[in-house]
């Protein structure tokens, strides 16, 4: 199994009721994943934090950047 883990959920995840953990049995379906997920809560959530991918071991990490595009989201 593959893994795609949102590293931390901000107070815009939570909210969302966004899970922090997606699984995958193709590792590239799993890395397509991740990138779609980050693209969709970088262009959904308030904009405090950038979110973007670091592949840890077999899996993808969808890490929490602070500086992002719009407003203010509490950790």
């Amino acid at each position: 199994m593959y893994h795609v883990v949102l590293e931390r959920l901000c107070k815009c995840a939570m909210k969302h009721n966004t899970e922090q953990i997606r699984s995958f049995t193709d590792k590239n379906e799993a890395r397509e994943h991740a990138h779609e997920w980050a693209d969709n809560l970088n262009n959904t959530f308030c904009g405090k934090h950038g979110f973007d991918i670091v592949e840890v071991d077999e899996n993808f990490v969808i890490s929490l950047e602070n500086g992002g595009f719009v407003e203010a989201c509490e950790l």
